[in-house]
């Protein structure tokens, strides 16, 4: 391990992250808040811990494959914790693990939150809450690369461990560049969202929470009722089309902005990713009608909730406690599922699942026919060998994961539902849970050791597993020769 190149990085990510924090600086006095010190405090930190980690000068620049697990891992982590200590130093989440669930929540993208009444926080706060979604969803070192780009061997293993997917790939030759290009899509992407929503009667303030939120199909709202406090149909229209349009893999934008349209609805994930999403919505649609009272409120409900879940953004407009076993049942599966690759969605991913199928059809065929030789594709082209091992191998861990974290969980006397579904939901970046009586809207009734463990999840979950659990292996801080 070459302890000093990671240590480097990472400063220059907490440099990185003092300067991002101008803008809820901004915010805060734009709305005349007493918080401009907090800001200048934390960013003063942010900078002085960044310049002790660059004061070690690394003999080799090169960052290989360990290196970039533990620049993410470690990054992640202390851009979660000096994000966090504006809420603590404002009193306005005064407990340092309520704060850390807060904003690991919103840069992992999952929306889970502590907070009962988040109406009642500052402006600034929750801007910040919703931007750490907006670097999150692409990913906090994506952005960062895409602006003040290293050398494109060392970019590339950083964003293989940060981006989420079975793979990754560049878009271009260089992995700078590709940055660069998935962040203006995004930000296009984002901006056409902001407007619409403007145009829908949505405040200016909201319209911009919402559409970060919605663009790392995050969820944190800066109502209580989350989107059902604007009790409009065509925000929710809105709301929910660009949650499914961020749930598509980034790439197939790429192929259509350069005109590869065949290409691009050739993608066998994108079809499946939309039939999930139609018979989920058409399912859940029947299945609440006789408790919502018609088809058209229960399309609304469903087609939403569908959406929001898939893509696991966690915006609500309907209590899901409420509704049918069956359409609670399908809830479910779909907080497993998730987006697609290289969306900002979060869970297994659909790419994922399939492959998963495919491996568990080519091995009962072999059964059948052990001389049987068959290769795995997917868009026409043969998997490799190594991304359909790692994927089995990821499935195990996650299940096993999961198994584990609800166990501690339990230990709290929650329900079984409750237990199960708040760690698949933090798990897979989703936010929201159920119990046996209704949603789980918020997590301030769980004790401090469950918000670790879900905490844990979270950045567990967004990284993918294996980036945090290399950072406790002793052979990734044996020291380079």
């Amino acid at each position: 391990m070459n302890f000093k190149i990671v240590l480097k990085t990472v400063g220059k990510l907490l440099w990185a992250e003092a300067i991002i924090l101008c803008l809820p600086l901004l915010v805060s006095l734009y709305y005349k808040e007493n918080l401009f010190h907090i800001y200048l405090i934390v960013m003063g930190l942010l900078l002085g811990a960044g310049a002790l980690m660059n004061l070690p000068k690394p003999e080799k620049r090169t960052i290989y494959a360990r290196e970039g697990f533990a620049v993410v891992s470690l990054s992640w982590v202390l851009l979660s914790f000096f994000g966090a200590l504006p809420f603590v130093f404002s009193g306005e989440i005064p407990s340092l693990i309520d704060a850390m669930f807060e904003v690991v929540s919103g840069f992992t993208t999952t929306g889970a939150t502590i907070l009962a009444d988040v109406e009642s926080i500052s402006k600034s706060l929750l801007f910040w809450r919703a931007f750490t979604h907006w670097l999150g969803g692409m990913g906090i070192i994506v952005f960062v690369l895409a602006f003040l780009p290293q050398k494109d061997m060392q970019s590339m293993h950083i964003m293989r461990a940060e981006v989420p997917g079975p793979s990754v790939g560049k878009l271009v030759s260089k992995t700078t560049v590709t940055a660069r290009i998935l962040y203006i899509m995004y930000g296009a992407l984002t901006i056409a969202e902001m407007v619409v929503l403007l145009c829908c009667g949505m405040p200016l303030f909201d319209s911009v929470t919402t559409a970060f939120a919605t663009a790392g199909t995050g969820g944190f709202s800066v109502m209580n009722a989350s989107i059902a406090a604007y009790n409009s149909l065509a925000v929710e229209i809105v709301v929910a089309v660009f949650m499914l349009l961020f749930g598509v893999n980034f790439n197939l934008y790429y192929l259509l902005i350069m005109k590869q349209f065949k290409r691009a609805f050739k993608s066998e994930e994108l079809w499946t990713y939309i039939g999930i999403v139609a018979v989920s919505t058409v399912i859940i649609t029947l299945n609440i009608m006789p408790v919502v009272g018609s088809l058209g409120t229960a399309l609304r409900q469903a087609g939403f909730q569908v959406a929001s879940i898939i893509t696991t953004s966690g915006f609500g407009t309907a209590d899901l406690g409420t509704w049918p076993t069956l359409s609670q049942f399908i809830v479910v599966l779909l907080m497993f599922c998730g987006a697609c690759t290289g969306s900002t969605g979060g869970g297994l991913k659909v790419g994922r699942i399939m492959i998963l199928i495919k491996t568990f059809i080519r091995e009962f065929r072999r059964a059948v026919n052990p001389r049987r030789v068959k290769c795995i594709k997917l868009d026409g082209a043969v998997i490799d060998k190594e991304i359909v091992t790692t994927t089995s191998v990821y499935f195990v861990v996650y299940m096993f994961l999961i198994a584990f974290s609800t166990f501690l969980i339990a230990l709290d006397n929650f329900d079984m539902t409750a237990a199960v579904t708040s760690t698949i939901s933090c798990i897979n970046n989703i936010g929201p849970g159920l119990s046996s009586t209704a949603m789980i809207s918020h997590f301030a009734d769980f004790s401090n050791f469950s918000k670790i463990v879900l905490t844990a999840d979270m950045l567990i979950g967004r990284l993918e597993i294996f980036p945090i659990f290399i950072l406790f292996l002793p052979s990734t801080w044996r020291k380079s020769a």
